[in-house]
C-alpha cells in the first residue's frame, strides 16, 4: 500500500514538472510594457515572447514577426481593444500601431500611440490582455512621465492603475502591485517550494527550522538585489539547472540514514543564493531607475516572503503533528523520493533541453 501511495505521488509531481516548466520561476508568463506620457499623447510599447504564450497567440506573433501583415494587424488590434487609456475621464484614441524593429530572435515588440486631445494630468490605464494571452500572464509596466517614473504589475486581479502627475500615491499603488506579484510568484513557483519542503522534512526541532527558513530568506534576498541591480547576473539556463539540482540534492540527503540536521541551514543558505537569481528575472527587464527599482524590489521581495510564510504556516503544523510518530518515516521517505525524481527530471530538462 505504501508503495502505491508513493508511486501515485511520484507520477503526480512528474506530471506537474512536465506541464509547467516555463512558469516555474515567473509565476506565469510576463510581457514588458513601457508607457510614455508626452503632453497629449501616450506611447505604449509591449514586448512579448511567443514561446511562453498560448499556441494560437504564439503562431500569430511568429507570423507577424516574419512579415505577415494580417497577423501584425491582428495582434495590434488586440492591443487597441484590450489596453484602455483614459485621460481626465476621457478615453484616448489608439492609432493603428506598428511593430518595432526586432531586438532579439525570441521577442516581438508591439507599439501603439494613443491620442488624448488635451494635456495629460490624470491617466487611467486598464490592461485586459489576460483575456487573450491567458490568466497566468502579467504585464510588468514602466510608466514614464515628465519628471517621474512609476512601475506597476498588471494581473487579472489588478487590471487598472491611475497615474497622477507629480504625486506619490502612484508609487505606493505600484509597490503594492509588486507585493501581489511576489506572492503569486512564490505560490506558483513549485520548484522553490519543493526545495524548501525538502529541507523542512528533516529539519529537526523548532530552532533548526527557524534557522533553515531564515537562512533561505536572507540568501535569496541578497542575490535577488544583486541580480536586479546588475551587480551579479548569471545565465538563466545555469540558474534554473542549479535550482533543479538543489531540489534533487536535498531530497537525496533526506534518504541517507543520518543527515547532518545541524548544518542544514548552511545548505539552505548556499542554495538560497542561487534561488535569488531565479527570482530576479521578473524585475530586471523593466529597466527602472534606481528609486523605482528599489520600491519594486522591496515590494516583490516582501510578497515572496509573505507567500513563503503562508505555505510554511500551512505545512508546518502537519509536519509537527506526524513528528515522532510511526507515520513520520513513511511521509519523509515517500515525499523525498518524489521530490528527488522531480528534481532530476527538471535538471535534465533544463540542462540539455
Amino acid at each position: 500500500m505504501k508503495g502505491g501511495r508513493t508511486l501515485a505521488t511520484v507520477l503526480t509531481l512528474v506530471a506537474l514538472a512536465e506541464a509547467a516548466p516555463v512558469a516555474a520561476h515567473t509565476g506565469g508568463t510576463n510581457g514588458y510594457a513601457t508607457v510614455t506620457i508626452d503632453r497629449r499623447n501616450v506611447h505604449y510599447s509591449l514586448t512579448l515572447w511567443p514561446a511562453a504564450l498560448p499556441a494560437t497567440v504564439a503562431s500569430t506573433l511568429e507570423a507577424a514577426r516574419a512579415g505577415d501583415i494580417a497577423s501584425r494587424d491582428q495582434m495590434l488590434g488586440v492591443i487597441r481593444s484590450k489596453v484602455t487609456v483614459t485621460a481626465q475621464s476621457r478615453r484616448c484614441e489608439p492609432g493603428q500601431g506598428s511593430l518595432a524593429p526586432p531586438t532579439s530572435k525570441e521577442s516581438v515588440t508591439l507599439v501603439v500611440d494613443f491620442t488624448c486631445g488635451a494635456d495629460v494630468r490624470d491617466l487611467l490605464i486598464r490592461d485586459d490582455l489576460f483575456d487573450v494571452l491567458g490568466m497566468d500572464y502579467h504585464t510588468l509596466a514602466r510608466i514614464d512621465a515628465p519628471g517621474q517614473t512609476e512601475q506597476f504589475a498588471f494581473a487579472p486581479e489588478t487590471r487598472e492603475t491611475r497615474v497622477t502627475l507629480d504625486t506619490a500615491n502612484d508609487r505606493r499603488r505600484g509597490t503594492l502591485s509588486f507585493v501581489l506579484l511576489g506572492v503569486e510568484h512564490i505560490l506558483s513557483g513549485y520548484d522553490h517550494l519543493l526545495f524548501l519542503f525538502g529541507l523542512l522534512l528533516r529539519g529537526g526541532g523548532l530552532l533548526a527550522l527557524v534557522k533553515i527558513i531564515t537562512a533561505f530568506t536572507l540568501a535569496h534576498s541578497v542575490t535577488l538585489a544583486l541580480a536586479v541591480f546588475d551587480v551579479v547576473v548569471l545565465p538563466d539556463r545555469l540558474v534554473e539547472a542549479v535550482i533543479a539540482l538543489s531540489i534533487a540534492c536535498v531530497a537525496a540527503e533526506n534518504l541517507v540514514a543520518h543527515p547532518v540536521v545541524a548544518r542544514r541551514w548552511v545548505v539552505s543558505f548556499c542554495f538560497g543564493l542561487v534561488h535569488g537569481f531565479g527570482f530576479s528575472s521578473a524585475l530586471r527587464e523593466l529597466g527602472l531607475p534606481t528609486q523605482g527599482l528599489v520600491l519594486s524590489l522591496f515590494g516583490f521581495n516582501a510578497g515572496v516572503e509573505l507567500g513563503q510564510g503562508l505555505v510554511i504556516a500551512a505545512v508546518l503544523p502537519v509536519m509537527v503533528l506526524v513528528r515522532n510518530t510511526r507515520w513520520e518515516p513513511r511521509m519523509m521517505w515517500s515525499s523525498s523520493v518524489a521530490i528527488l525524481l522531480v528534481g532530476v527530471v527538471l535538471f535534465v530538462e533544463r540542462t540539455f533541453f
